[in-house]
């Protein structure tokens, strides 16, 4: 197998993510794939994306959850809206992800993850076990299906995710790495974190981002790929040093910006590969 796949995050019909078809145009040969609306997570559908998948000679890896009403216009308006955290959508979002999951074994894929939204960050908080109650439900469920679960970084410092991973206590509990999203939330160094949790480590996106003025309270800015405080090659070269093999998957996040959004990544992927030669002289 090939160390660093270069792959993107797609989506078919809802999302952020680039289309199959610039997917298949920018060359790659991973993608993840947010997870499309629910009139198309059928038998049929699946069949019809995986034959396309083939066409374009693409696989996927990672098939991302998201949710009606959640937000990402401010780091407040995130913590009372992502994921599986907000008690009042936690239910019904739940039963979702468990429909997200049997969709993604029909296209043969063994990891799904999501943004889980904000844990508390001190364990005595009353939402914490709760919290960790239904990261355990889904956890369980997946593993009906031979699946593990991917969390997204960003939205805790590293300490606190380890020991949630910990406490939730699945061996089918894992991360998707974000380094730029550690900067956007201001929740710590990413390859410190990286370091820390690398043990962990499933699957990475490729993204960039400069910290704000007040981090943790103010977005920090997204950024081109390579044009961030990341420290790319430093990132590379730690993933490296942790085992991870896996698909480098650039995530972009300006859809209503096609054109500008497929030329980043394109620019983005030649760096990669320029540091992937660098750090293993292929």
């Amino acid at each position: 197998m090939e160390t660093w796949p270069l792959g993107v995050f797609a989506s078919i019909d809802a999302g952020l993510g680039v289309s199959l078809e610039v997917a298949r145009e920018l060359g790659v040969t991973t993608v993840q794939l947010h997870t499309p609306q629910k009139a198309s997570r059928t038998p049929q559908k699946a069949k019809e994306f995986l034959a396309r998948l083939g066409d374009f000679g693409l696989r996927i890896t990672v098939v991302f959850g998201g949710f009606e009403g959640e937000s990402y216009a401010d780091i407040p308006t995130v913590q009372r809206t992502v994921g599986l955290v907000p008690p009042e959508t936690r239910a019904a979002r739940i039963r979702e992800m468990r429909e997200i999951a049997d969709f993604t074994r029909l296209l043969g894929v063994n990891a799904v993850g999501l943004h889980l939204g904000f844990v508390p960050h001190d364990a005595s908080d009353p939402m914490y076990g709760a919290v960790v109650a239904v990261a355990g439900q889904l956890c369980d469920h997946c593993r009906t299906l031979g699946q593990n679960v991917h969390l997204e970084t960003g939205q805790e410092p590293a300490d606190v995710l380890q020991r949630f991973i910990r406490d939730v206590g699945h061996d089918n509990l894992f991360i998707n790495f974000d380094p730029a999203n550690m900067i956007l939330y201001g929740c710590g160094e990413p390859v410190a974190a990286l370091k820390r949790l690398g043990r962990y480590v499933r699957s990475v996106h490729c993204k960039d981002a400069k910290w704000s003025e007040r981090p943790g309270v103010e977005w920090g800015a997204e950024v081109p790929l390579g044009e961030g405080d990341v420290g790319l090659e430093n990132f590379l070269r730690t993933l490296g040093e942790i085992g991870y093999a896996g698909p480098l998957t650039i995530e972009r996040e300006i859809p209503r910006q096609p054109h500008r959004q497929k030329a980043e990544i394109g620019r983005g992927l030649r760096v990669l590969e320029e540091l992937k030669v660098k750090i293993y002289g292929e």
